[in-house]
């Protein structure tokens, strides 16, 4: 059975995208099948990967609504072993339609069950809120990785995130567990940066992650060209550094 992992923080720019289409990459490289779900209506993970999400005719939306089957919305990459379910800015509309459906934060769990077993890992890219799509993955997932840059406020709102997975635990999802705590964007020239890494340490120890993602120039080109770190340029940190993650999220695993 596949593990469903949700990339999950309600502060924008902490690198969930980044994070999702990365990790998705080097688990694919790594030989895991690998299956993306963009459930962030910017649909950034989409892109990053080669999606043209103009032209999409099914995506995270229809499968949220349940006019289509996941099955019928994944799509293959150019990553090895990834496909994707992507996403559209029309997806910005589901919290509104969904509000008035009987357990609609069990939507997505639901779409799932029938390819769950097809993949190693699924990774749901979430938007940055903590609204009814955020839900839907929190309710679907396995667990979560919890994405924090090393910068000024990076435990702003952890606070907030940290209970509302408490509540999806005690309301929904009783199995949710907390993968990890990722420090992403460091800067080790930065005396803050280090500030930063050792105060989560210190409050979250065994839960943060080893692995560190630094700031890299090359992570911030590749989506642009639609490709993940890895297809991009294999030798950069940022690739090394998600290799890494992807490594030390198999052994957790094992």
């Amino acid at each position: 059975m596949g593990k469903i992992i949700a990339i999950a923080n309600q502060k924008g720019g902490v690198g969930k995208t980044t994070t999702s289409v990365n990790l998705a990459a080097s688990l694919g490289v790594l030989e895991k099948k690998v299956l993306l779900i963009d459930a962030d209506p910017q649909a950034n993970a989409s892109s990053g990967l080669g999606v043209d999400v103009e032209t999409l005719e099914f995506g995270t939306y229809q499968v949220l609504e349940h006019t289509i089957s996941a099955t019928e919305a994944i799509i293959t990459t150019n990553s090895p072993n990834v496909d994707i379910i992507p996403a559209h800015i029309d997806l910005v509309a589901i919290e509104i339609e969904l509000v008035d459906k009987e357990e609609r934060e069990y939507m997505l769990k639901k779409s799932l069950e029938e390819i769950k077993d097809l993949y190693d890992y699924i990774i749901i890219d979430c938007a940055p809120s903590l609204g009814l799509i955020t839900l839907n993955a929190l309710v679907a997932a396995n667990s979560v990785i919890i994405p924090i840059q090393c910068e000024y406020f990076a435990l702003e709102g952890l606070g907030k995130l940290l209970n509302t997975i408490k509540s999806v635990q005690k309301i929904h999802n009783e199995n949710l567990d907390i993968e990890g705590l990722l420090l992403t964007m460091f800067d080790s020239r930065l005396r803050l940066s280090n500030q930063v890494v050792d105060e989560v340490r210190k409050h979250f120890s065994t839960m943060v992650f080893n692995t560190i993602i630094r700031r890299n120039t090359r992570l911030g080109e590749a989506p642009s060209y639609g490709e993940s770190i890895i297809a991009y340029d294999a030798t950069s940190k940022g690739a090394i550094n998600y290799l890494n993650l992807a490594q030390e999220l198999l052994k957790k695993n094992v």
